[in-house]
Parts: C-alpha cells; structure tokens; sequence
C-alpha cells in the first residue's frame, strides 16, 4: 500500500519521473541516464511512502509543489548532473603501475 500511495499520490508531482506499469513485477525504480540507458535498479517493496520520497529527493529529483507548478530552468534537467570535465587519460598497467613516459625518440613505434 505505501508503495501504491506514491505511486498515485507523489509521482505526479516529480519532474521527469514516469511510471510504467508491469503486471506481475515487483515495484523498483529503474534510474536511466540522457541516452535512456539503464544506470540502476533499486527494489522499493521493502520501503515506506516517506522513504521513497527520501530516497527519490535525494537523488536530485525536483518536487513540484503542484501536478501543473511550471518547473524552474535549473531543474529542467534534473536529476541529470552536468557532464564531467574530462581530464586527460593517464594509462596503467595491469600491475597498477603507471608505464614510463616515452618521448618519440625513444618510442619507434610512433
């Protein structure tokens, strides 16, 4: 029943939060990123309305105050966080060891 209330009560106030009804499938919420690939699952039968609410908060989804309360810019994206900056690759070896650095001298390969 807890899982229910959500479900109808809460869901509807989350931005970009669905519900996909699977007949027979125990309740989890399945956590995809922008590309709709599956990031992870969490099983949410064991847990109350409030922590489900606790739990969905924390992972950065915006609660509307209304079904039909306009969402602010900042959150327009959410829970999507920025992407990282990517920093140069630094290659290791199986042994955790970082390989020497070459110069193209040194390397006949390049």
């Amino acid at each position: 029943p807890q899982v229910k209330a959500f479900v109808t009560q809460d869901i509807p106030l989350y931005h970009n939060l669905e519900m996909k009804h699977l007949p027979g499938a125990d309740p989890e919420l399945v956590l995809l990123n922008l590309r709709y690939e599956e990031l992870e699952r969490i099983p949410l039968s064991d847990m109350t309305r409030e922590e489900i609410n606790q739990l969905v908060q924390e992972l950065g989804f915006y609660r509307k105050e209304t079904p039909d309360a306009p969402v602010p810019e900042e959150f327009q994206f959410a829970p999507a966080k920025p992407l990282p900056i990517l920093l140069p690759l630094q290659a290791s070896t199986t042994d955790g060891k970082t390989p020497p650095k070459w110069g193209k001298e040194e390397r006949p390969d390049l």
